[in-house]
C-alpha cells in the first residue's frame, strides 16, 4: 500500500531489479519521471504522515527526509503566515 502521490513498493522494486540494458528508452524514462516525483512527493510528506511501510521504503531507498513539517509549512513559517 502507498501513500496519495506515493509510488508503491512493489512497483519501485520491480524496476529496480529489472537491469536498465534490458529496459526500452520509454521505460528508463518513465521509471526516472516517477522516481523523480516520488521523491518529491516523500520530501514535501512529513514523516509522521507517511504509512509504516512508506517510511520503510523510503528509509531503504534513499527518499527519507527529516522534515517535521511540509515544505509548504516550512514556506508558511519563513513568510510569517499562522497555520
Amino acid at each position: 500500500m502507498s501513500d496519495m502521490g506515493r509510488q508503491d513498493l512493489s512497483s519501485k522494486a520491480g524496476a529496480a531489479l529489472k537491469p536498465d540494458s534490458q529496459k526500452s528508452y520509454l521505460e528508463q524514462g518513465t521509471d526516472m519521471l516517477k522516481g523523480k516525483a516520488d521523491s518529491a512527493a516523500s520530501t514535501g510528506q512529513p514523516e509522521s504522515q507517511k504509512s509504516f511501510t512508506q517510511q520503510a521504503g523510503d528509509a531503504v531507498s534513499g527518499n527519507s527526509n527529516q522534515n517535521s513539517g511540509s515544505l509548504m509549512d516550512k514556506a508558511k513559517d519563513a513568510m510569517g503566515v499562522q497555520k
